[in-house]
């Protein structure tokens, strides 16, 4: 049975829940092995709609195993938060897991990214400010503090102090704001531990075993391919490894056991945040396109930043990530319009370009050159089979396909959890 990882192909926002719902009932496992609460999944269920930001979807679905694997980084509030409003809406939470070797976001990694963001002005990432950046720096400087340490007060406490050390001089002398005491931290760490411990496993070890076993395991990315913090539009990218390669690291699961790589790709283009983004529509156009698709942040309730497709961007997601398939989603947002652009090269310094340049400032200024489609009116949120959709519809599906570098096994045709049509077996 397959480990199969679902990863965003452009900016993220994609509906990668999407694709983990037509999995469903062929899962056994679903795995977060990026990120933390700075983005999220929107699960349409029959009238019911669920916003999860630091789980992962497939704790929505009933036999499955949801784990936060050791690439999370976890605020433990929002953890229980999350779990405390879905056990209230009647769904159970008693299956998931957490990895002893993620790390903690803290109140300095929240409160220095907040300060951190507004003293760059101008030159602002665009962070949520919920402390993600902050906790992974930590970790990569070996300052950072663990899950598993919060069952030993000892080690709490001197890593604390470790930390706070350094950060205290720059909340006080730099940000001019209060010093925070170690007291304060490692009370609040402490007041989670004994309602944590209970989730808490060697995850690594248990997805390994459940591979031997012929269990199927899902690794649900967050973020995106652009966002990548190595593979991305550097520096307004987020701060771990959102393509495929993270699944890998992020889990503890060895690469040569990932059998599918399913990238998630919007009819069109969005992303939150500053950095380049060519298909950007400044105009009535983009703003059509953020009020019919209900373009705002899960998480962070922003608006989102709109385009059209960007051919170039999917076969260089294709490329970076092993794409074995696509799912293409909100299909159903381009009903309507007369034509359809889809950027197919850029233009830099007035030289074609085909592929994403690798240089920052080309891409920047990199100017989109557009093949139009004729557009369809029919309502397609009904459709099922390939051959329901108009045939523009059809067109579009199939001239996006044969540019962005793998199939289009499936196709989102609205926000329910059965709007879609599915041309290929995602696990075949």
């Amino acid at each position: 049975m397959p480990a199969v990882v679902i990863i965003g192909a452009q900016w993220g926002d994609e509906g990668k829940g999407k694709a983990t719902d037509l999995l469903g009932s062929r899962i056994d496992y679903v795995v977060k092995f990026n990120g933390g609460n700075n983005a999220g999944h929107t699960v349409v269920i029959g009238d019911e709609k669920y916003a999860l930001h630091l789980l992962p979807s497939g704790i929505l679905t009933d036999g499955v195993v949801p784990v936060i694997a050791n690439g999370v980084v976890i605020d433990i509030e929002v953890l229980f938060d999350e779990l405390t409003a879905l056990t209230a809406r009647g769904v159970d939470v008693s299956r998931l897991l957490v990895s002893a070797n993620a790390h903690v976001i803290t109140q300095y990694h929240r409160t220095l990214d907040r300060v951190t963001e507004r003293f760059l002005g101008k030159r602002q990432i665009g962070t949520t400010g919920r402390g993600i950046g902050p906790s992974y720096a930590d970790k990569i400087n070996r300052v950072g503090i663990r899950i598993q340490d919060l069952f030993d007060e000892n080690i709490l406490r001197q890593k604390v102090e470790g930390a706070l050390h350094q950060k205290n001089q720059l909340l006080v002398k730099l940000y001019n704001r209060r010093a925070i005491t170690v007291d304060e931290i490692v009370g609040d760490l402490l007041s989670y531990a004994e309602r944590l411990r209970p989730l808490v496993a060697d995850t690594g070890l248990l997805l390994n075993q459940a591979l031997d076993a012929g269990k199927t395991v899902l690794f649900e990315g967050g973020q995106a391919t652009m966002l990548d913090v190595d593979h991305g539009t550097y520096p307004f990218v987020t701060s771990s490894n959102s393509t495929s390669g993270g699944a890998a690291t992020g889990s503890g699961v060895a690469p040569n056991r990932i059998d599918r790589v399913i990238g998630i790709v919007k009819a069109y283009t969005t992303r939150v945040g500053s950095g380049p983004f060519p298909t950007e529509l400044l105009d009535e156009s983009g703003e059509w396109l953020r009020t019919k698709g209900f373009e705002f942040g899960t998480t962070t309730g922003r608006p989102r930043r709109t385009g059209w497709y960007d051919a170039p961007v999917a076969r260089y997601s294709a490329r970076v990530n092993g794409v074995t398939d696509f799912v293409m989603t909100k299909l159903d947002v381009l009903t309507g319009l007369t034509e359809i652009p889809v950027c197919v090269a850029y233009e830099v310094d007035g030289v074609r370009v085909d592929e994403v340049p690798v240089s920052q400032s080309d891409f920047h200024h990199a100017v989109p050159i557009y093949e139009n489609f004729p557009g369809w009116t029919e309502d397609i949120s009904g459709a099922r089979e390939f051959s329901d959709l108009p045939k523009a519809a059809q067109q579009y599906v199939l001239a996006v396909e044969a540019m962005s570098g793998s199939r289009i096994s499936a196709i989102g045709v609205g926000p329910e959890r059965d709007a879609i049509v599915v041309r290929h077996d995602l696990l075949a």
